[in-house]
């Protein structure tokens, strides 16, 4: 499908059914990735790099594959990755018992019409955020950066480096994949700890054994990996120590630290996103009106002039369109309302519990989206504190209901958290798909695409995506479960905000805790801007509050990648070629996201086979353990040596074969 690029008459092949296949396959790996590393450890990654790797390896092949088109295959890829935001609030729902699985189509109706809604916000939003903005938008460049190159030429330097950032890519992937492998077997400890009595107080640290996090911490990069260490600092150097000599406990001083921290420290660290979160909204008000005001006037000229009479690079998809898209996408989100309490204890209330949360959606979808885009813009959709906002939409969610069905039966209650989390994972899907489409117009602008063309694609992906996140919800569901048990994925997301509305709606949430973290979070903005405003240094106040309320097992390790890479750029930074090394450490950096996180979804297959019989193992909790107990010893100074060592490897690797290849 070739379609005409400009009005004078050039054609270029860019929205290709090709494209959007290769990019539904891709879709299958990192969707799957995503799910998986989100519930392991609260993070997700931006697929569009690795996508646009493989689309050029894949696409190369062909005589008339165009750059274009491979952005194409990155949109619909990163759209569907995107979703993987569900899982911060759908577990949830098994979580506190409301569903015991994650029945197909109304799980893929959260994410398909929440997501369409989503990509018609981002049309106004494009202009804002992207057109109209000098925001960084570090991976949307990135990517660019990596079309660019591939489309340099074919043969000669740029197509060496395409070859090699692919072989980075699956070099990194399986090495990862192998780790876990290892961890598996339990010839590799998954995890190392240490807690510790000072006296009256207790405190510690975690540190999970992972290479994703590694990866994801590369990709953060060193301001946001230095925000998120100061934020383990004010959690487990200062709120726990004085917490547990307040409230002393019994036992080993891992459970005493642990429990404090999960119930007190964590909603510090709420309050502290959520302050952090309002005050960006506040400062986007005038650029979100300056765009929807110029997508408005586009499409004034669009009728007098005809649509030629836009930049190629600005032609979205007309406003009269997006709002008629809006407008039926509402239709499909009523049936999933009153289809969620038909039958049930909130019957009854259903028309102002429906109208009510139809409205909540719409508008502080919005909001979020806004607030979602430019955190994306700022600091890059890997570390976009996504969960922020829908902790922020929890609480919002919930004291709606309170106000709606205040007099509802006390039998009734459970009922209402459900709803409450139904209705957010609505909200986020609506507003988080903004987190990575932003980067992906970015992306298109910066290589001259169409972004009504994009536009579609992202839609497409949207669908994608919206098939291959239940399946997996459900495999990891059966394999490991949520929040509970020696074996289960964490979720602290989901597990959060299951608490937290929980937590509203039965009146039982302290909120003095939330209210210290709001002057916690006050105090990080006024440091923040101080830096900024001195040029000296940036402390993002949204990255100190995941520090705070994450799991350190999963920041710290992610605080060791920021710093990796951060020595990893300096080094390259010396040598022959040294951008095209920095873009192949972040392949690298994602590689070893990627390897991991499809093991983790794979692994999962493995042990539901051993739990159905299918596979004869002594612990089908544990089915590739080939040692006892007694070797934990040597298998955590086998992690710990490994765990530092391959990282440095990889690194060394692919900085020696990119100066020894493409160096001049």
């Amino acid at each position: 499908m070739q379609e005409r690029a400009t009005s004078t008459g050039d054609r270029r092949i860019e929205l290709t059914l090709r494209g959007l296949i290769l990019g539904g396959l891709i879709t299958l790996i990192f969707t799957a990735a995503n799910v998986y590393l989100g519930l392991k450890v609260g993070l997700t990654f931006a697929s569009s790099i690795p996508a646009a790797v493989i689309s050029m390896a894949v696409l190369r092949g062909f005589k008339d594959s165009t750059i274009y088109e491979n952005n194409i295959v990155q949109t619909v890829a990163s759209a569907a990755g995107t979703l993987s935001s569900v899982i911060f609030v759908l577990p949830g729902l098994v979580m506190v018992s409301w569903w015991t699985g994650f029945p197909f189509w109304e799980s893929f109706g959260i994410c398909a019409v929440g997501g369409i809604l989503g990509v018609m916000y981002s049309v106004p939003l494009r202009r804002a955020l992207v057109t109209n903005s000098d925001l960084p938008y570090p991976e949307g460049v990135a990517a660019a950066e990596v079309l660019l190159v591939g489309a340099g030429s074919r043969g000669g330097e740029a197509d060496a480096e395409n070859k090699l950032g692919l072989l980075a890519l699956v070099v990194s992937s399986l090495v990862s994949a192998f780790f876990q492998v290892l961890e598996g077997l339990k010839l590799f400890a998954s995890e190392f700890d240490a807690y510790f009595r000072a006296g009256a107080s207790t405190t510690g640290i975690g540190l999970s054994m992972s290479l994703a996090l590694i990866g994801a911490g590369h990709l953060i990069g060193l301001t946001v990996g230095l925000a998120i260490f100061a934020g383990l600092v004010i959690a487990w150097g200062i709120a726990v120590p004085i917490l547990t000599a307040l409230h002393p406990m019994a036992g080993p001083a891992a459970d005493a630290a642990g429990a404090i921290w999960s119930h007190y420290v964590r909603f510090i660290g709420a309050g502290a996103i959520g302050v952090a979160a309002i005050w960006t909204l506040g400062k986007l008000t005038a650029p979100v009106v300056s765009g929807i005001s110029s997508a408005l006037a586009a499409q004034r000229r669009r009728k007098a002039d005809g649509n030629q009479s836009l930049p190629i690079t600005e032609r979205d998809l007309p406003i009269g369109m997006v709002a008629g898209i809006s407008a039926v996408c509402l239709i499909p989100m009523v049936i999933l309302l009153v289809a969620f309490l038909s039958g049930g204890v909130l019957q009854s209330m259903m028309l102002p519990l429906v109208l009510g949360a139809l409205v909540y959606i719409v508008l502080a979808g919005f909001l979020v989206a806004t607030a979602t885009g430019y955190m994306a813009g700022l600091i890059g959709s890997s570390n976009s504190p996504v969960s922020g906002m829908a902790i922020l939409s929890v609480v919002g969610a919930a004291l709606l209901l309170v106000l709606l069905a205040g007099n509802a039966a006390p039998a009734a209650k459970p009922a209402l958290v459900a709803y409450a989390l139904f209705v957010t994972a609505l909200l986020i899907n609506v507003a988080t798909i903004s987190n990575d489409n932003l980067q992906d117009l970015k992306t298109g602008q910066l290589v001259g695409a169409t972004p009504w063309r994009q536009q579609v694609a992202l839609m497409v992906g949207v669908i994608f995506g919206a098939i291959v996140i239940p399946p997996v919800l459900n495999a990891l569901n059966s394999a490991y479960g949520f929040g509970g048990g020696a074996n289960a994925l964490p979720a602290p997301q989901a597990t959060l905000i299951s608490t937290l509305a929980k937590g509203v709606i039965e009146g039982k949430i302290d909120w003095s805790l939330i209210g210290i973290g709001a002057l916690v979070g006050a105090v990080i903005i006024a440091l923040d801007e101080i830096g900024a405003m001195t040029k000296r240094f940036r402390l993002p106040p949204l990255a100190v509050g995941l520090g705070i309320y994450l799991p350190a097992s999963a920041t710290a390790p992610a605080v060791v990648g920021a710093v990796f890479g951060a020595i990893y750029n300096a080094w390259v930074k010396k040598r022959p070629n040294a951008e095209a090394s920095r873009r192949l450490g972040v392949l690298i950096a994602s590689g070893m996201i990627v390897g991991e996180s499809i093991w983790g979804v794979l692994y999962a297959g493995i042990i539901v086979a051993a739990q159905r019989g299918f596979i004869h193992v002594a612990d089908p909790s544990q089915p590739l353990a080939i040692v006892g107990d007694g070797f934990a010893p040597i298998a955590s100074a086998l992690a710990g040596i490994a765990f530092i060592a391959v990282p440095f490897l990889l690194y060394r690797w692919i900085g020696d074969r990119s100066a020894k290849a493409l160096g001049s």
